[in-house]
C-alpha cells in the first residue's frame, strides 16, 4: 500500500503526502515504549490531517483506560494528560481543523463509551481548548503561523501537578529549536554537565484541569 494524497494540486504545491496506517504503526513501534508513555511529549512538524498523532494518542489512552477507566475523576485528568501531550504543525488550515477533530473524536469516543451520559462536557471542553492550542496552522520551516499576520508560533506546556492542578508554561517555537543555544550546551546529559534549558515567554498559575478552556484570555 502506498502513501495518500488528497490531490495532484496538493502535491505540486505543498509537497503534501499523507503516510498510510501500516507505515506509522511500523514506525511508532520503534519508539514503542514512548508512545504508551502517558506523559511523553510527541510533536509533528508537518502533521497533515494528524495520521501519526492519532495513532500515538490512541495508544496513550489504551493505557489511560486500562489503569483508569474504574475511577471517572482519575480516567478525566490523565485523558486529558495524554491529550495535552500532542503537538503538531501543518501548513493547510483544513489540515489543521482536521486535525485537530480527529483527536479529539478520539478522546470523546473512549470517554464516551466508559462513562457515558456522566462524561462532563467540561471535560471535552478542556481537551478542545488544549488541542486547539497544540496543533497549530504554522510553517515549521519559518517557525510562524500562516496568515495575514504571521507570528512566532508558540506552544504551551501542560504539566499535571498536586493531584488535579495543570500548570501552564508559554514557548517559542524557535526559541526551542534555536542552533545558537543548543551549540553552547547540550539538551541532555548522562555526565551531570550543564545543559541547554529554555525559557519560557509566560508561565501561568495552575488551573484545575477541567478549568483550562476558561481559565485564560486567549
Amino acid at each position: 500500500m502506498k502513501a495518500t494524497i488528497k490531490s495532484k494540486q496538493r502535491v505540486r504545491d505543498h509537497g503534501e503526502v499523507l503516510t498510510p496506517q501500516h507505515i506509522v504503526n511500523a514506525m511508532l513501534d520503534l519508539v514503542k515504549q514512548e508512545t504508551e508513555r502517558i506523559d511523553s511529549r510527541f510533536l509533528e512538524p508537518a502533521c497533515g490531517t494528524g495520521n501519526f498523532l492519532i495513532k500515538i494518542l490512541e495508544r496513550k489512552l489504551r493505557v489511560v483506560e486500562a489503569r483508569y477507566a474504574k475511577n471517572q475523576l482519575e480516567y478525566e485528568r490523565y485523558a486529558i494528560l495524554a491529550v495535552s501531550c500532542i503537538y503538531g504543525i501543518d501548513i493547510l488550515a483544513d489540515n489543521t481543523e482536521e486535525c485537530r477533530k480527529r483527536l479529539f473524536d478520539a478522546f470523546d469516543a473512549s470517554y464516551t463509551r466508559f462513562f457515558k451520559e456522566k462524561a462532563k462536557e467540561q471535560c471535552r471542553e478542556a481537551a478542545r481548548y488544549i488541542l486547539k492550542r497544540n496543533v497549530v496552522h504554522g510553517d515549521a520551516l519559518s517557525l510562524k503561523t500562516v496568515g495575514d499576520n504571521p507570528q512566532p508560533i508558540i506552544f504551551s506546556e501542560w504539566s499535571l501537578i498536586n493531584g488535579s492542578l495543570l500548570k501552564r508554561r508559554d514557548f517559542a517555537f524557535h526559541e526551542l529549536v534555536s542552533h545558537g543555544s543548543m551549540r553552547e550546551l547540550p539538551l541532555f546529559s548522562d555526565q551531570g554537565e550543564e545543559v541547554f534549558i529554555p525559557e519560557p515567554v509566560k508561565e501561568y498559575p495552575p488551573v484545575h484541569f477541567l478549568e483550562v478552556a476558561h481559565a485564560y484570555d486567549d
